[in-house]
């Protein structure tokens, strides 16, 4: 069978550390091969090589059975390889079409020859059976046809090799289905197609092989039908993890978070949150699952006090909390796990303890007037770093030379370690392997058993239903349906969260 992509002892060095060591790797024309593994065990490194973005420090690449260099994204461009990134790379206010052209027009003389581009686009759709709509604005469209426009884009450059990075992240069951018809006819048409995941059930039903990554170096490539969910993790991490959580039962309180008729508005005064009644108690978890850009976020801002409350009321422990300020609201016991962790939970040039005490750094035990008590800042961060198991050089690096995983433990230390009464958990686990997310639900779990109030809110439906007591699906800034996770199936959530249904309770 013929080699699309032959690595040959790949590495390539950072300072201080060793991206890929000594990786080789071939995948086949006409593949999909999946690669999985921890965060910072090389897998985005050695995607970057492939795509131009950086060069190796050794070893060789072999396109098609011809050594090449890529020492540009043009390169790889050339060389038919194109990435899709997990973070769509598409702009708003232009249509379908010129999206999927932009920087690749054909021209007629000096003018776009947009006959022949669309010409060209609908051609590729009926090849691969895409459905879109060119006029559309991206804007407007849903993010399972976002998706294939990205992947529009690369084909309509004419790659044959395509990297997909994270791609079901953000997508409802039913469009990762689709996702997966689209992706096997492109490799029934000869593409090959590498597949970068950390859900491993997903890769487990897609791939026709699946590469581990562990370290920088490669621990196997192993075929679907050889291993299991459980065999591959521990492949990934080096040891046994649970991938089943202990959800115990546990007796509910009284009312902690109450929302009333809830409406925010978005930046351009349209409601992003609609009319939102939620009621959460003390040992339960609430989650909100619905695809991304449905008053998700705009709904955990306003609970945070980022965002102000149009109409409608919050309600922590009775109080109504819609006129406090941030600091008012987290001193009476609410927390916050940010979804994004780098703009609104830490300052990544400061030290990993000036983060631990972000926020904290007005509380009498932090405070040596006129100043930070800095010693106790640190003893603090300390005990934080042992209890949380945060691996680092230093309290003193920057926080930015933190994984991910470390980072995210860094914000829960700091948030929990204030007994709070009301924790709002968005998208906690994104972009954490298997250790880190495991590690951020066993302290869910543990502040569920000890009486506090969680909200959930998460675009990974498979953590959502795990975790959460009850769960509502957020549409078009409503909830439009309420249920026990038991209730319902993964392709009815589905429906809910792409509009399919209307009415809240009906899944009940």
């Amino acid at each position: 069978m013929e080699k699309a992509i032959v690595l040959k002892n790949i590495t390539k060095r950072f300072p201080g550390i060793i991206a890929n060591d000594n990786i080789s790797l071939e995948v086949n024309k006409g593949e999909i091969h999946a690669i999985v593994g921890e965060n910072g065990a090389g897998k985005s490194t050695l995607m970057k090589i492939l795509s131009g973005l950086y060069q190796p420090d050794e070893g060789e690449i072999y396109i098609f059975g011809k050594k090449e260099r890529i020492n540009s994204p043009s390169r790889a461009i050339e060389l038919k390889i194109g990435m899709v990134h997990q973070h769509f790379m598409l702009v708003g206010r232009f249509s379908v079409l010129e999206n999927i052209i932009l920087g690749a027009e054909r021209k007629k003389g000096f003018t776009i020859d947009w006959e022949e581009c669309r010409r060209t686009i609908e051609e590729l759709c009926r090849l691969y059976n895409f459905s879109v709509d060119l006029n559309a604005k991206v804007d407007e469209i849903s993010v399972g046809m976002a998706q294939r426009v990205e992947i529009l884009k690369v084909l309509y450059r004419g790659a044959d090799i395509l990297v997909l990075d994270e791609p079901t992240a953000v997508l409802a069951p039913q469009e990762v289905k689709e996702l997966f018809l689209n992706l096997k006819r492109l490799k029934e048409e000869g593409k090959t197609i590498i597949f970068i995941s950390h859900k491993l059930d997903e890769v487990l039903e897609i791939a026709d092989k699946i590469t581990v990554l562990r370290r920088g170096k490669v621990v196997g490539t192993v075929l679907p039908k050889d291993v299991n969910k459980e065999e591959l993790a521990k492949m990934m991490v080096g040891k046994p993890v649970l991938l089943k959580l202990d959800k115990e039962e546990v007796e509910k309180g009284d009312v902690i978070l109450s929302i009333e008729n809830l409406l925010v508005k978005d930046g351009n005064g349209r409601p992003a949150v609609e009319n939102v009644n939620i009621n959460i108690r003390g040992g339960e978890i609430y989650g909100i699952a619905g695809v991304e850009g449905n008053g998700q976020k705009e709904l955990a801002e306003a609970i945070i006090g980022l965002r102000d409350v149009s109409d409608g009321d919050i309600k922590v422990l009775g109080k109504s909390i819609k006129d406090f300020s941030i600091r008012e609201r987290r001193d009476l016991g609410v927390a916050f796990i940010p979804e994004d962790r780098h703009k609104q939970g830490l300052i990544l040039p400061m030290k990993v303890w000036e983060n631990a005490v972000l926020g904290l750094h007005r509380k009498k035990e932090f405070c040596k007037a006129p100043s930070l008590n800095v010693r106790k800042a640190e003893k603090f961060t300390q005990d934080m770093v042992k209890e949380y198991k945060v691996s680092l050089s230093s309290i003193n690096q920057a926080i930015e030379g933190l994984s991910g995983g470390n980072q995210q433990k860094v914000i829960l230390g700091r948030e929990l370690s204030q007994d709070p009464v009301f924790v709002i958990a968005a998208q906690p686990t994104r972009g954490l392997d298997i250790g880190a997310s495991e590690f951020v639900y066993s302290q869910l779990l543990k502040l569920k058993k000890q009486g506090k109030a969680i909200l959930l809110i998460s675009a990974d439906l498979d953590e959502v239903l795990s975790l959460s007591d009850r769960v509502g699906v957020m549409y078009g800034g409503k909830i439009v349906a309420e249920f026990r996770p038991e209730e319902v199936s993964l392709e009815e959530i589905g429906l809910y969260m792409l509009g399919a249904h209307k009415k809240a309770g009906e899944a009940s």
